[in-house]
């Protein structure tokens, strides 16, 4: 296994510029080949997951044109896939397979859908039981609620509102929302139970109403798309730096004493994770007391135009916290590693969904964080850190060839302890060349 040792750093100051944001890239590249029109796409995020969808998309006989650096050129279907049988592998991309799923479901053809063995664990089964109340042909070709699946044609009939949990994953709902608009029928989508990570259905609005297709809806619980809708080009679309990326480096300047400034995102971002910024305090919630996380934590945060920018506090301290992650399930992963170098115990709650990402992330988070001396309490969606009095020097950090796991232990150099990374290359999913560019931040 390749192996990434970073050395004991106890600095960390500069400036970052965010790769492209991996939820807005790939919904961006499904609705536009979706949509009338042909779509310049700039910023692309360039990772395995983007990759996976254009290859999906040209299997589907959708034309592309990668015409610049990170700049795409799609020609939409208009809502009607030119190759009706396929075949289409899509990795461990979940913002690829899920509304893959949703769309070819509803294109009237035969396809089948496969990925890594970690997707094949991954649940899709609410996904496929609401789409099958659509009138939907889709098949397990393995166990059942997971993938790989088999898409056939089928007879549709939206006359009844689509029952959907929304306590799993939002990928459901949104690939629902995305890919509805095909059957240019009413559609009414009801959410049953609590709707977990909110601002990712915001991106995916935000999204369809870029591409002409508004819904209408009714708080969280139920949302409609109006018959005749069909997906329009918007000509050009920058993709957002990602948020999530960007977590790393404000933790890194809140750390490290800083500042650390990350270029591509502005406060008016679309993005929840930007909210890593701002956490719901579940002592105040009846209030809906929103503070900043960082700011909580005893960092200094401050916005600009197209930046973020990040410093330690006067006195260098960190505090712990206790927060509600629903909102910002992907950032929370930074809190738990910043949660080492604060004084007393953090509690991050509400992040059952962290157990079905790439992989049970609450559980991986537990072992590693142990690895470099925490206490650590887990439960079904909560976990608890006690950061240790001292760091474990030169710890083996497993990733479990999951991104954010390697990107979020990078930050433990940063302590003053040296520490080994696991198949660092699995950040290669959203942000390539990520060691390299944290290592410009770092000094000792």
């Amino acid at each position: 296994m390749e192996q990434l040792s970073l050395p004991a750093v106890s600095r960390a100051e500069g400036q970052i510029t965010l790769p492209g944001s991996k939820s807005i890239s790939n919904r961006t590249l499904l609705l536009a080949a979706l949509a009338n029109g042909t779509t310049e796409i700039r910023d692309l995020l360039a990772s395995d997951d983007t990759a996976r969808m254009l290859e999906a998309l040209e299997t589907l006989g959708v034309k592309l044109e990668n015409f610049a650096e990170n700049a795409w050129r799609v020609t939409g279907c208009s809502g009607n896939f030119l190759n009706k049988n396929a075949e289409l592998f899509l990795g461990n991309a979940g913002t690829a397979f899920r509304p893959l799923t949703a769309a070819l479901a509803l294109s009237n053809g035969s396809y089948q859908l496969s990925g890594v063995p970690r997707m094949h664990e991954r649940p899709i089964g609410d996904l496929v039981d609401a789409l099958r109340q659509a009138g939907a042909d889709i098949e397990y070709l393995a166990n059942d609620g997971f993938p790989p699946l088999q898409i056939s044609p089928a007879m549709l009939d939206l006359s009844y509102p689509i029952k959907i949990r929304g306590d799993v994953s939002s990928q459901f709902l949104t690939a629902l929302l995305m890919a509805l608009p095909l059957t240019g029928q009413t559609a009414t989508i009801e959410v049953v139970g609590e709707l977990i990570s909110k601002p990712y259905i915001e991106i995916t609005l935000n999204l369809m109403a870029k591409f002409g297709v508004s819904v209408q809806r009714d708080g969280w619980q139920r949302f409609t798309i109006p018959a005749n809708s069909n997906y329009q080009s918007p000509d050009r679309y920058f993709v957002e730096g990602d948020a999530s990326s960007a977590s790393y480096f404000l933790a890194a300047g809140a750390i490290g004493g800083g500042p650390v400034r990350v270029t591509g995102i502005s406060k008016d971002s679309i993005q929840g994770d930007v909210k890593f910024t701002e956490a719901l305090d579940p002592d105040k919630s009846e209030a809906l007391f929103r503070t900043e996380a960082l700011s909580y934590m005893g960092a200094n945060i401050s916005w600009g135009n197209n930046y973020i920018e990040s410093r330690a506090s006067s006195d260098g301290k960190l505090m712990a916290v206790n927060l509600d992650c629903n909102h910002i399930p992907d950032a929370a992963m930074t809190l738990a590693v910043l949660a080492l170098f604060a004084e007393g115990t953090t509690t991050l709650k509400n992040i059952a969904s962290w157990r079905v990402k790439e992989t049970d992330r609450i559980s991986a988070m537990a072992t590693e964080l142990r690895k470099v001396g925490a206490i650590v309490e887990e439960g079904a969606d909560y976990i608890k850190i006690t950061p240790p009095t001292q760091l474990t020097p030169n710890a083996v950090i497993d990733t479990y060839d999951d991104h954010r796991m390697a990107m979020c232990f990078s930050l433990v150099s940063l302590g003053g302890v040296p520490i080994t990374i696991n198949d660092p290359n699995c950040v290669a999913k959203t942000f390539p060349n990520y060691f390299a560019e944290f290592a410009k931040i770092c000094h000792a």
